[in-house]
């Protein structure tokens, strides 16, 4: 009987990430896991992405994602594995809010799920999973690294090999800086920043084609602190529900920030925009979207004392409205591929598969 020949160990390859939210800092840690040589690029001063936190002299907001979800057993499996610690169950209270005729406001359905949230801040999950690439000296990894602060302008061929990718970064402040030597390159990024990096480098034009039935819509938060509901007999202000989906005609969620779990007690309240109203004011001035969403905040929760903290934060591409359909887009002859929750959907969940199968792809 004739044995089969072992496999031939395949050569690591150097592969460029750029976007440092789940979906990156997932594709990243399955690659670098894998054997791989990685370089992840985020064009922010910190990792997370939407999964975001925003550190006030009040405490610290969540002005992307809220909560999330678990359906995936690979999810569940990597939750379980390296973020006990990070992660927290949520339960919102149940609530039904009508206006001054009977028409709902505002409800909060038990949920049908367990809803988690990262702790002490929802940014804290993907800042944990990229300590690998953050901190590569600490963790034994030569052959990781993380740039932040660097912006990928261009896309093309390595001039010393032509066979390998280089990329073309800047700072933001006048620094510029070209990176080379990647054999591929994998753009975990909203998906008309990817089209628009594509296009500019005058590369794949297949790729840019799929992303056309995709639809994204912005969102305009809110972040409001109420400290004097620190007084004695003055905890709550207002309603005594942490959360509830909205169907006013500015704002579709809300959330006491100081209900979840390792957090702040000072009141603090995140309130988000419906996709529709914010399309419409996209580019509006931000303290008049402030003023109307306070409007709104007050007409629902009944709070209409003043905030000695408001301000108003504008994500271009928050809420998936038309999904690509698939996990990830690759192409191998290019060895250029995208991922990110656009492809399935807009759960923290949904960017972690894309990435995940994705880097599965490419290792």
């Amino acid at each position: 009987m004739t044995s089969r020949p072992a496999p031939i160990p395949r050569a690591p390859l150097h592969v460029a990430v750029v976007g440092a939210g789940m979906a990156g800092v997932t594709a990243a840690r399955t690659l670098l896991q894998a054997g791989h040589r990685v370089t992840l690029i985020e064009a922010a001063s910190a990792v997370g992405g939407r999964m975001a936190t925003r550190r006030t002299e009040f405490g610290g907001f969540d002005p992307g994602v809220q909560y999330f979800t678990v359906r995936d057993a690979r999810f569940e499996l990597a939750l379980r594995a390296t973020a006990t610690r990070a992660v927290r169950a949520w339960s919102a209270s149940t609530v039904r809010v009508l206006d001054a005729v009977g028409h709902v406001l505002a409800s909060a359905p038990p949920p049908t799920e367990p809803h988690f949230v990262a702790a002490p801040g929802m940014n804290a999950l993907v800042a944990l999973w990229a300590q690998p690439l953050l901190q590569p000296e600490a963790h034994g990894q030569a052959s990781a690294l993380a740039l932040l602060d660097t912006r990928v302008a261009q896309i093309e061929a390595d001039a010393l090999h032509p066979r390998q990718w280089q990329l073309r970064t800047d700072d933001g402040e006048g620094g510029q800086r070209v990176l080379g030597g990647f054999d591929r390159v994998l753009l975990a990024i909203p998906h008309p920043q990817a089209h628009a990096l594509l296009l500019a480098s005058g590369l794949a034009p297949e790729l840019r084609a799929a992303l056309a039935p995709v639809h994204v819509a912005p969102c305009w938060t809110l972040m409001v602190a109420f400290p004097q509901a620190m007084q004695p007999g003055l905890y709550h202000l207002g309603p005594q529900w942490s959360a509830a989906r909205s169907t006013h005609h500015r704002i579709s969620w809300l959330a006491r920030e100081s209900s979840k779990p390792a957090r702040d007690p000072i009141e603090r309240w995140t309130v988000q925009a419906s996709p529709a109203w914010s399309t419409k004011h996209l580019e509006d001035d931000g303290e008049r979207v402030k003023a109307k969403l306070l409007k709104g905040f007050a007409e629902i929760t009944g709070i209409r004392a003043t905030p000695p903290f408001a301000e108003v934060q504008r994500w271009r591409y928050a809420q998936t409205q038309t999904p690509l359909g698939r996990s990830h887009l690759l192409d191998t002859a290019l060895g250029i591929g995208l991922c990110g929750d656009w492809c399935l959907g807009h759960r923290v969940e949904d960017a972690f598969v894309s990435g995940l199968e994705l880097a599965l792809a490419v290792a």
